[in-house]
């Protein structure tokens, strides 16, 4: 399953040319000096992204080297215009940021389902004599040659788009958390980095609504400056709604370890600090009534102390975040 996430291709784009005007002088048995008559080109076709919620990764165009547009047909006697060049649309999941290869500038980004942007236009067609012609200047013999397409190193990157983000250090407990309430089926082990992906599931919640929820891979301290898994993931979590961080109870310092959680966030993106956050306490059987009283006591956080083992505490889990999510 980790390898078929694909968040990251590299292609090289060609918009098609415009077709030439033609400059043909209309030529008939009655009508030996009809004057020009010749056509516009058609427009080259142009580099298209359209945003497809069915689509989850960039898989499909792991292998995609190279997208070409057709180009523009020619224009002809009688007015005739040019066939325009067929546009070459590549479809992409929502979440999608399209930058320029060579200058980093960004093009465009797709968060919406049917959404399309023009990454690379094609060409434009070129006039036929007809345009040129005028009461001084009746019989133009020339037209314009079509407007060469253009060229581009175009990356693709997807930042997934979820509701709900999943925090926290390997092994905090997120895969379990997101294969018990949702039907996704992350890998889980007993050892760090057991996620390589990112997984999304959907949860389905009270009167058959629901909301997505995204299990990012674990960071650990100095994950910002590239320990660990680095920031290769930490990109996945600008777009969710709302971040849920995940900490065992049988965690040695609970607040320190969120706060380190946080500490790395800022250190990527500061902007992450003003999403909405849940704390979560996971591995919530582990505790008996006692010890669960004196958790509470001593955490100065608002936290959901869960279970995805035994069940408990999730539905009050939901619950917090379908708040959340709502206002």
């Amino acid at each position: 399953m980790a390898g078929n996430f694909v968040d990251y291709v590299k292609i090289w784009c060609a918009s098609g040319k415009g077709g030439a005007g033609s400059s043909h002088l209309r030529r008939e048995k009655f009508v030996p000096k009809g004057g020009p008559d010749g056509g516009d080109g058609g427009k080259g076709g142009d580099i298209v992204l359209v945003g497809n919620r069915n689509l989850w990764t960039l898989l499909h165009l792991r292998y995609t080297r190279h997208i070409k547009a057709e180009h523009g047909g020619n224009g002809s006697k009688q007015q005739s215009s040019g066939k325009s060049g067929e546009d070459s649309i590549i479809e992409v999941p929502l979440g999608t940021t399209v930058r320029n290869g060579e200058t980093n500038e960004i093009i465009a980004e797709i968060t919406e389902h049917g959404e399309k942007k023009i990454i690379l236009p094609g060409g434009r067609g070129g006039l036929g004599n007809t345009n040129f012609k005028s009461s001084t200047f009746q019989t133009p013999r020339f037209a314009q040659p079509g407007e060469e397409g253009g060229e581009l190193e175009a990356i693709l990157e997807l930042k997934i788009l979820a509701d709900v983000g999943l925090v926290g250090f390997p092994n905090a407990g997120k895969s379990t958390l997101l294969s018990v309430v949702s039907a996704a089926k992350p890998e889980i082990a007993d050892y760090p980095f057991t996620t390589l992906s990112p997984n999304l599931g959907m949860v389905a919640y009270r009167r058959y609504q629901s909301f997505v929820m995204a299990d990012i891979p674990g960071i650990i301290e100095g994950a910002s400056d590239g320990k660990g898994l680095g920031i290769r993931f930490l990109k996945h979590i600008e777009r969710n709604s709302v971040l849920l961080f995940i900490i065992p109870c049988d965690s040695p310092n609970i607040e320190e370890e969120y706060q380190i959680l946080l500490h790395e966030l800022e250190k990527y993106d500061s902007s992450l600090l003003y999403k909405e956050r849940i704390v979560g306490i996971s591995k919530a059987d582990l505790l008996d009534e006692e010890l669960e009283a004196e958790l509470r006591s001593k955490l100065k956080l608002p936290c959901v102390l869960f279970s995805s083992i035994s069940g408990k505490g999730l539905d009050e889990l939901k619950d917090v975040i379908w708040k959340v999510l709502n206002g």
